[in-house]
């Protein structure tokens, strides 16, 4: 047979789609061709396909037209995860595998010279696709051969029919001919099917007890992880700002099953994937030098950013201030909506991007602006131009804001050990819960009619609302960020109703940085 079809699963964004390897052998000048809107790195695959199958003793056609068609023409192509569909399709084409056995598998993975298979990015993309496809038609899920490393990725989604092959000769002795299966016997050493992978023990975070003092500031992550609201700390060098932030992780609830495998398909998208960290909650912390394209993701083909990265996670922005003004405010649209999407002239790509933004600065240039024992250096002008490089729509946007001061020799030495971060999630917990049984979700996605509908304020506390937003000139989203915020607290007090105590505790935390 000269013509075979091989499945495999190029990427578009978060998206595995399905591509059809269409191989043809012909008479003629000997000629490889590469034809389906494939990248520089697809083109390569002629030089490691030769080369590998040469090395692993198969017969490459090197004598006849070789036509390679990836399809759809229109969907990029990158990476070499073709070259083991590839492979096959050449050897299915020649004869030397039986192309009809083939049907119903699906196959990915690079090749080394020696042909060994190599990893690739987005395993776990594509055995997510195939488990939609599969309950979205009602067919059976196709089974997926991967590299090693991969294959442990992929064989994370319940169901999965996922195989392993560490070399080209460990997938070409499972599609021999029926003729030659009897004479040569299958080689199993390294080709193995994987059971579906089981979360072991639970994930392990810093614990928030190492944090001495601070009490205003711990009292501002509960919040904001009990109501999913984002948070920006201000105080001066060594005051604890970033040992906070890493500890904000510890203090979120568990992750479910569907949340880790997306932040996870995420992860393995851009090969940052550690099979260690399965259901652990992400904390990307981007130095401050990072570009927008960076943060929130793009390039060509495009990929996912930082933003994206922290799916399901923790965000940490340290040195808000120093960040390029572009790529804070290329933050705004993803804040709200919790997804980015990325548009070029060929392509559009969406990406999850549901994330808490915990973010920390210093209050002047200095860092030492109302410091009890340093004084500060800087002018009002300095300072002002300073705190300016935060623009009013961006903090508008952070529901919390909160000072950490410095702390005092004795109190950092002396001090007994905060509560930790296990006591705080048991509150955080029950908090979620009573929002979720409330309203589907956390109060941070209130909004519009289900704001009035669910928030519960009592006539006194809109009162009280209504007289402090007028006196700090806030905006309408200030002022319902306010609002949810306050949910938050009633909720972690147990309050069915929101009451003035909580309007007045929610008003401080948007008094340390006016927009």
């Amino acid at each position: 047979m000269s013509l075979s079809v091989v499945h495999s699963r190029a990427l578009l964004g978060l998206d595995a789609r399905a591509v059809r390897v269409e191989v043809h052998l012909a008479n003629g000048l000997p000629s490889f061709t590469l034809v389906g809107l494939v990248d520089t790195e697809v083109k390569e695959a002629r030089e490691r396909v030769r080369s590998a199958m040469a090395n692993a003793g198969l017969a490459f056609p090197s004598n006849q037209r070789i036509t390679v068609n990836l399809a759809p023409a229109d969907l990029p192509k990158d990476s070499g995860r073709f070259d083991l569909p590839i492979a096959l399709g050449i050897l299915a084409a020649s004869g030397q595998i039986d192309g009809a056995q083939l049907d119903g598998w699906e196959f990915a993975g690079e090749l080394s010279l020696g042909g060994e298979l190599r990893p690739v990015r987005g395993a776990l993309a594509m055995s997510l696709a195939l488990h939609r496809e599969a309950a979205r038609t009602g067919a059976t899920t196709a089974r997926l051969v991967l590299p090693p490393v991969s294959a442990e990725e992929a064989a994370l989604v319940a169901d999965a029919e996922v195989y392993r092959a560490r070399h080209l000769l460990d997938v070409v002795a499972h599609f021999l001919p029926e003729a030659q299966q009897h004479q040569q016997p299958l080689d199993d050493t390294g080709w193995v099917r994987l059971q579906a992978a089981q979360q072991g023990a639970g994930p392990t975070y810093p614990d928030l007890a190492d944090v001495k003092g601070q009490a205003a500031a711990r009292r501002a992550l509960e919040i904001a992880a009990a109501g999913g609201h984002s948070l920006l700390m201000a105080g001066p060098p060594g005051s604890g700002k970033s040992m906070l932030a890493q500890r904000f992780a510890g203090l979120l609830p568990p992750m479910d099953t569907l949340e880790a495998l997306e932040s996870a398909a995420v992860a393995s998208l851009a090969g940052r994937f550690d099979l260690s960290r399965w259901g652990q909650r992400p904390t990307c912390a981007p130095h401050h030098s990072a570009s927008a394209v960076a943060l929130v993701g793009g390039g060509s083909p495009p990929r996912p950013g930082e933003i994206s990265l922290a799916h399901h996670g923790v965000l940490f922005l340290d040195e808000l201030p120093e960040f390029p003004r572009a790529a804070l405010e290329a933050l705004r649209e993803p804040l709200e909506s919790g997804h980015i999407r990325i548009s070029r002239a060929a392509m559009q790509s969406e990406f999850p991007a549901r994330f808490q933004l915990i973010a920390a600065m210093n209050p002047c240039p200095c860092g030492y602006l109302g410091h009890p024992t340093r004084p500060c250096r800087d002018t009002p002008d300095q300072i002002a131009r300073y705190q300016g490089k935060l623009s009013g729509p961006l903090l508008d946007r952070i529901d919390l804001h909160v000072e950490v001061p410095a702390l005092a020799p004795d109190e950092l030495l002396d001090g007994p050990p905060g509560e930790r971060s296990a006591q705080v999630r048991e509150r955080v917990v029950a908090a979620r819960q009573r929002a979720h049984h409330r309203q589907g979700h956390t109060n941070q996605g209130l909004s519009g009619r289900a704001l009035d509908a669910h928030v519960g304020a009592e006539a006194a506390a809109l009162k009280f609302l209504n007289t402090a937003a007028a006196r700090l000139g806030w905006s309408a989203r200030s002022t319902h960020r306010a609002l949810r915020v306050a949910r938050t607290i009633a909720d972690l007090a147990g309050s069915e109703t929101v009451e003035v105590p909580h309007i007045a505790e929610a008003v401080q935390y948007r008094r340390v940085l006016r927009p």
